[in-house]
Order: structure tokens, then sequence, then C-alpha cells
């Protein structure tokens, strides 16, 4: 049975989450910025609760962004120091698709666009369509002013942080969207129901376990441009 291990630190939810014989188990907890000294404990919990050590595990999962800069560090850095301890490939999972996934199983809606607050007036935002079980890309994940926002020319549910500014969206957006009253921050349980199938083919070598800020090339542009 194939045993993965995810964990996810990009917004203020810290979670590690254990398939084991089939069944999700997930610690999942609200800690503004008390990530760094509560992962690694909820990582060992984990393990510990269920018999289990890091070399035991096949892979291990985390949340690569977009999010919280300093949170995205803080789950890439751990996730590679426990890949290299045990020599275990790794699964990159992008924090948007797993707020879609969770959206698509909690409201059922055909299409979903999950946006997360980028801070600096911006948003980390994507579009996704549920295609056999699995949300299917209809707009690249990227950050934009929300008053820049353009979507696929449909309606669709809104779900994440960065929906606070849906009053600075133009009037097309505003017209399609649906805010969904259910808070959802990204989960490694969530995180670990999209790593699993198929997960031989979607790893990489803890060096290439690298996290997606997003905002990395649009500052370089803004920089290049000064």
């Amino acid at each position: 049975m194939t045993k993965i291990l995810a964990l996810d630190t990009s917004t203020d939810a810290c979670s590690v989450a254990l398939s084991l014989d089939g069944e999700i188990k997930e610690d999942f907890r609200i800690i503004p910025r008390q990530h760094t000294q509560q992962l690694l404990p909820m990582v060992e919990s984990i393990l510990v609760e269920n018999g289990m050590k890091v070399k035991d595990l096949d892979a291990i999962a985390f949340g690569r962004g977009p999010g919280s800069f300093a949170g995205i560090r803080i789950a890439t850095g751990v996730t590679q120091g426990l890949a290299y301890a045990a020599n275990l490939p790794v699964i990159p999972v992008s924090t948007l698709e797993a707020l879609a996934l969770a959206a698509f199983e909690k409201e059922g809606a055909e299409t979903i666009v999950p946006a997360l607050d980028a801070r600096m007036n911006e948003i980390y935002v994507a579009c996704y369509r549920l295609q056999a079980g699995v949300p299917v890309s209809l707009l690249r994940e990227h950050v934009c002013a929300p008053a820049d926002l353009a979507l696929p020319d449909e309606p669709f549910l809104a779900v994440g942080s960065g929906w606070r500014y849906l009053n600075s969206m133009n009037e097309v957006t505003k017209s399609r969207v649906t805010l969904s009253s259910e808070t959802y921050y990204p989960s490694a349980a969530d995180m670990l129901k999209l790593a699993l199938p198929g997960w031989q083919q979607k790893t990489v070598s803890a060096s290439e376990a690298l996290p997606v800020y997003l905002r990395d090339e649009v500052a370089w542009k803004k920089k290049d441009q000064q």
C-alpha cells in the first residue's frame, strides 16, 4: 500500500496528512506565524501515531505554492530535509489546485476559480473544471491585480482569500461570479488526493523540489524596466 506524507504551510493554515492503508489521516490547524515551530512536531506526531518513520514512506508531497513566501519556504525546506535524509522522491502540488479540489468535493460546481491574497493589492489565481474527478486547468495560475483579472466566458464559483478584492474587479467578472460562503484553505489532505493517482509519474528529486512564488518573474520584469 502506498504511503505518502503531505504537508502545507502556504497560508495561515498548517497541515500534515498521511495516506495509509487507503485512508488519509490529517492534522490541520489555523496557526498564523507558528509554522516554523509547529510543522516538524506535527509531522513527527502523525508518523508516531501510525507506527511509522520517515524511511517507511514512499514519497513526500508538499504545497509548492503560490501563497505566503515565508510559508512556502518553510514547507519546501522541511520537505527537502526529510526527503534528503530518507532518500525519498517528492511530489510538488499546487495550492490553488488543492483549493479547487476541496471546493469541487464540497460544493459540486462545474467551474472553480480559486484565488489567494498575494498582498500588494494583487491575487494569485487560476481556473479549473472537474473532469473524471480531477481539476483540469482552464487558466494557468498567475499573479495579477484584481482589476486585471480575465476569466473564461462562463459562470464560476469563487473560493479563497483573494476574493476579498471582488469590489475592485471588472463588471464582467462580477456578473459571472458566485461567491462561496465557505472558508477554504489549502490542505495537506487535498494535496494527497491530487498526489496519489499515478504518483510515480509526478515525483521529482529533493533538489528539484522548488517553491513556486509566481511573483518572481513579475518582480524581475519591473526591476529590469527601472
